[in-house]
């Protein structure tokens, strides 16, 4: 039988898992109220651990089979969580507010594409995956931050989602690529007439046309942040502030990309601390970032 004591050991493991490996949504996260808050890191936490069998160093029939055994684990829940802390605090707050866990699988099938090296002929191809691995989270949370319009506010958490996940595969463009995998529609590399391939860490690919690769699609993230951030004014003060938060760090990323396009090339883009700290506190406040 789980005990309080057991679910705030589980929940305090949830949110250790959050402030370590959560770089920038740990920034919004810390925006919530308690309940709130241990509730998002218990998704988080979740989360984490799909994508770790994911980019996991197993072989990939491993990994399917570790992903088909967490996907038959979540299914479970919130009846049985087997004694694992972060399934009790996932368990628990799935108990206390309306967290669609079944969006779980989604995630799950976002990373098994990741597993068997799926390439993506179209954008529709590429929404799908996003939608997947981030615009499911988006849904997740919005089970969090609670919502008077659930029929307006899941699609756009679905489309913050997208943007945050489009803005990953620009920031990370060559690791994926060094690790094998090319999430970029096909489409559009023959339009601007890129490979992706490398020779050593960088791209062969001619310079000018990389850049115009990226800052097209910089400006379709873009757009999806446009859409996406409709979701704030459904949303009570400290959820908007959180969802903000973490949306606008991921926005800025992009910025910096579209100024500087060859930037991924060099090396990962990223915001110091302090200008994450800046975004956060202007989000509490209700400011635009």
């Amino acid at each position: 039988m789980t005990t309080i004591g057991d679910i705030d050991t589980a929940y305090r493991r949830c949110e250790q898992i959050t402030r370590s490996q959560a770089a920038n949504f740990a920034y919004g996260i810390r925006l919530l109220p308690p309940l709130k808050r241990r509730a998002l890191s218990a998704i988080y936490a979740t989360a984490r651990r799909i994508d770790d069998i994911g980019d996991g160093t197993m072989p990939p029939d491993e990994k399917l089979d570790h992903l088909a055994r967490t996907r038959a684990a979540l299914h479970l829940l919130p009846d049985d969580d087997d004694g694992d802390p972060v399934l009790t605090a996932l368990a628990d707050a799935a108990v206390r507010m309306p967290i669609p866990l079944a969006a779980f699988d989604e995630l799950i099938d976002g990373c098994a594409a990741d597993v068997t090296g799926r390439r993506y002929d179209t954008f529709d191809d590429l929404h799908w995956y996003c939608r997947c691995v981030a615009g499911s989270i988006g849904r997740l949370s919005l089970g969090v931050f609670g919502t008077a319009d659930p029929g307006r506010a899941q699609p756009l958490a679905d489309a913050l989602g997208v943007a945050l996940q489009l803005t990953n595969i620009l920031r990370d463009l060559v690791e994926d690529r060094v690790d094998g995998r090319i999430y970029l529609p096909a489409e559009d590399l023959d339009r601007f007439g890129c490979t992706l391939r490398l020779d050593g860490a960088r791209f062969v690919d001619p310079p000018e046309r990389l850049s115009e690769l990226v800052r097209f699609q910089a400006r379709r993230a873009a757009q999806w942040y446009d859409t996406g951030l409709r979701l704030l004014p459904l949303l009570d003060r400290r959820s908007a502030a959180c969802t903000a938060a973490m949306a606008g760090i991921y926005r800025r990323l992009l910025a910096r990309i579209a100024a500087d396009p060859l930037a991924v090339t060099r090396s990962r883009v990223s915001l110091p601390g302090r200008e994450k700290a800046w975004v956060a506190a202007r989000a509490l406040v209700g400011r635009s970032v």
